[in-house]
């Protein structure tokens, strides 16, 4: 059955829709014609290294705040209450060591390209398979991207299909190729006060058609759709509190700490501390937008109750919930369609001209120049927004390629955007806390963690493929007066059958591992295999490292682990120990070189300390 055909757009909602077109596309040509004109690469792709923290942080909100996330989120709440709200406590960290390690690194080695580093750290061999990686996993989701919120609005208001891909795609790809990362950033911050506006007013009149706060209260409450906190351990379980809080770590270290659509704003700021404090600007963006989206799905509750509209068979999935319930409960009133379709689009057009902006610059950074060391910096521009229109094309036949897939085929999409985000993540930590790592582990850690991914990722699609069951009303018969016995036998057979799948074994418990672990996974096993082969095959030297590649974390344990510490006792005073030091000194000048430094630095700390004791003594 399909979708009520009477719930249309007014020529208010057409307004409100093309309003935000508008405005994006004129924000691109404001930043194309002023300035330095993207002149130059430092001004296109960087934005002249000069930006605020206020709007970068709106716009990195804007990046992780995918269409996907809008209609997603308030679906999953309605569907499986508010767990998936704890997932804002994996924020916490998830911004704390970006900000304070990940950060300082890529911004103190002044860099274009995320994977310049990789370069630096190992050599251009691992530079080049990270962003082939990063460009891999771009192109699809770009697709993904653009193609589903149109696909929702096309099922749900009759809104013309590829009329939505075309409008969003060409004018993302317009703006985005004529103004660069400045009007990327600033449309980011527009749009993200329409996401803002659009979710707020849904919600106010959603609480209204429900009868105000306390009937929205009771309803929810009597519901019992307030989820607890689930702290079961088991992997398998696909949101627990372990699963959202910690796997939610790898998973925002993933998008905020390594993937280039982010670390391009942190090194467009025009500080340091500003790019940190941008990183701490996000975190109550990120609540706010998380608590607005769950929101969303309590209203959807409060509102249609177990009358689901997936079951009457209104929509196709659960994906075109929230555009039916702002269609169905909302039409009464002119122009709150239209804004939420802007918010939904908004959220789209900033995930995808960030994907277009970053690509442009990986591939220019990482492929093009290296080859071409002596471009002109006219030509360089040039040819970067020749790649920032090629990728927009791109992106428009990778939504007509995702047209001839089914939704379940999508949703193996969104699964593989995820899963690439882990080994990258692997081999950035690999290369920053891993002194050891020489480049033979960084490659065969990267395509061990890819491997791993993409195995467990497939295998858990097609296990919950050919496991799911369904059952026929038809295969059912019985009299009146059995009825309730054979309910209950039938419910017993099911539960049984569901008892005994919720406990995988062997290949299906690893196919079976929850969605949120698959950032954990992979990274993990890209350090593992990576530090196994580098010591295989020799450790790199501490010579050999560039200066500033690696963050000193074993020197930060060990000082913090020195706090605690207790000196050890001096068995004589300070002054025989001057004179016990003093004589391995001289000891250690006099010897060969072989007998060397570990011992004549021991003398130097020893020296140290007893200077420092001889202090507290006088004091």
């Amino acid at each position: 059955m399909d979708v009520i055909a009477h719930k249309s757009f007014t020529t208010v909602d057409f307004v409100l829709f093309a309003l935000l077109l508008v405005a994006s596309m004129a924000i691109g040509l404001y930043y194309a014609l002023s300035g330095g004109r993207q002149r130059t690469t430092q001004e296109f792709l960087l934005a002249d290294r000069n930006m605020k923290c206020l709007p970068l942080s709106l716009s990195l909100m804007a990046t992780f705040q995918s269409a996907v996330a809008i209609v997603g989120t308030p679906a999953e709440v309605y569907t499986n209450g508010t767990q998936y709200w704890f997932i804002g406590c994996s924020y916490i960290l998830g911004l704390l060591i970006p900000a304070h390690i990940f950060i300082p690194v890529f911004y103190r080695l002044n860099l274009t390209s995320a994977y310049q580093y990789l370069e630096l750290r190992f050599c251009k061999t691992v530079r080049i398979c990270g962003t082939v990686t990063f460009i891999f996993q771009m192109v699809i989701y770009m697709g993904v991207g653009i193609y589903t919120p149109s696909l929702a609005l096309n099922a749900v208001t009759g809104f013309d299909l590829w009329g939505a891909v075309l409008a969003t795609g060409l004018v993302c790809t317009v703006y985005t190729t004529l103004g660069g990362l400045k009007a990327v950033i600033w449309t980011d911050v527009f749009q993200t006060v329409v996401m803002f506006a659009g979710q707020l007013a849904v919600i106010i009149v959603g609480v209204h058609q429900v009868g105000g706060l306390s009937n929205f209260w009771s309803k929810v409450t009597e519901g019992d759709h307030f989820s607890g906190i689930n702290l079961n351990p088991d992997p398998t379980v696909r949101h627990t509190f372990w699963t959202l809080a910690v796997g939610g770590v790898f998973l925002m270290l993933s998008l905020y700490g390594v993937n280039q659509a982010q670390v391009q704003r942190y090194l467009s700021s025009r500080t340091e501390k500003e790019a940190v404090m941008s990183c701490y600007m996000v975190f109550p963006c990120l609540q706010v937008a998380l608590g607005l989206s769950c929101l969303m799905g309590l209203v959807m509750f409060a509102c249609y109750g177990d009358n689901s509209p997936l079951d009457k068979q209104n929509i196709k999935s659960k994906d075109q919930m929230v555009l039916y319930f702002v269609m169905d409960m909302l039409q009464d009133f002119p122009g709150l369609p239209g804004l939420f379709v802007a918010c939904l689009f908004s959220a789209s057009l900033s995930t995808i001209s960030s994907a277009f902006n970053s690509l442009a610059t990986v591939t220019m950074e990482d492929l093009v120049k290296p080859c071409f060391p002596s471009m002109t910096e006219a030509r360089a521009t040039l040819l970067s927004k020749i790649f920032a229109f090629s990728y927009g094309l791109v992106c428009l036949a990778m939504a007509y390629v995702v047209h001839f897939m089914n939704s379940s085929v999508l949703q193996a999409a969104l699964s593989i955007f995820g899963m690439v985000g882990g080994p990258l993540l692997g081999l950035f930590c690999l290369g920053i806390f891993f002194p050891w790592a020489n480049s033979t582990g960084a490659v065969a850690g990267l395509i061990a963690g890819l491997v791993i991914s993409f195995w467990v990722g497939t295998g858990g699609f097609v296990t919950q493929m050919s496991t799911n069951i369904t059952v026929h009303p038809y295969n059912c018969t019985y009299t009146t007066t059995e009825e309730n016995t054979t309910i209950a036998t039938v419910t017993t057979i099911l539960t049984t059958v569901t008892s005994e799948q919720s406990k995988p074994a062997g290949l299906h418990g690893i196919y079976s591992l929850s969605y949120m672990w698959y950032s954990a996974l992979n990274s993990s096993v890209v350090v593992f295999i990576g530090l196994l082969v580098s010591f295989i095959t020799g450790p790199m030297k501490k010579k050999d490292l560039r200066t500033g590649t690696v963050y000193p974390l074993v020197d930060k344990i060990q000082s913090f682990l020195r706090m605690f510490a207790k000196p050890r006792p001096f068995l004589a005073s300070p002054s025989e120990h001057r004179q016990i030091a003093m004589c391995q000194m001289n000891g250690i000048t006099n010897t060969e070189k072989n007998t060397g430094m570990d011992e004549e630095r021991e003398a130097f700390l020893l020296l140290s300390q007893i200077s420092y004791l001889e202090q507290e003594t006088s004091v």
